[in-house]
């Protein structure tokens, strides 16, 4: 198997956010920080893939990936394809940075479930039966086809995983699959995080 690379997605414009969602601190650090420190023990090398403006402010010993112009529009797939067209012989476990209720176990599960031959690993919430893109492996193999579904105008993750050969894991708790993008969520993250400390 391809040796994995982490990738941590930070490149949106958090617009329901109000700000930018890799800067928040739910975890005693910023979640980009924090998500790169939770990959590392799984993955050779941990890249931040971010946008141009965000670029300026990650400092060294962060390491970035940025999107290429070509990809501008197309949601989190720009990150992952600028990562593949950069490192085009590894494979990418990659995480959004709008999960704060992630933890090592749920990667490490991840990781277990992976065998090589499929094109990617990732969860399925069990509640709503649907694919979770931005908690995934995608390996090597992936590439050509996710530049295929770009050139084909097909952007979307999701759409991506459902036709590929992949392998689908079934997590015992959902929580951690909540992903945080407005602030009204937000704030209800804060309150759980906050309950679980105390």
């Amino acid at each position: 198997m391809k040796k994995l690379s982490g990738l941590v997605i930070c490149g949106g414009q958090s617009s329901r956010m109000g700000e930018d969602k890799s800067l928040i601190n739910y975890n005693g650090k910023p979640q980009r920080e924090y998500l790169c420190e939770l990959l590392q023990p799984f993955c050779e090398d941990v890249f931040i893939s971010c946008n141009k403006e965000q670029a300026t402010s990650i400092l060294p010993p962060y390491k970035t990936i940025v999107d290429d112009d070509k990809y501008a529009g197309v949601g989190p797939m720009a990150g992952l394809l600028s990562a593949f067209e950069k490192y085009p012989d590894a494979a990418f476990l990659v995480v959004g940075c709008d999960y704060p209720f992630l933890r090592k176990k749920h990667l490490h599960d991840l990781v277990e479930a992976r065998i090589g031959l499929d094109d990617a690993v990732f969860f399925s919430n069990p509640e709503t039966n649907m694919e979770e893109p931005l908690i995934c492996i995608y390996e090597n193999n992936s590439y050509h086809k996710l530049l295929k579904n770009f050139r084909e105008k097909k952007y979307s993750l999701r759409h991506f995983l459902r036709e590929a050969n992949t392998c689908m894991i079934f997590p015992g708790s959902v929580e951690f699959l909540q992903s945080v993008d407005t602030i009204e969520s937000y704030h209800k993250a804060k309150e759980l995080l906050v309950a679980k400390l105390n």
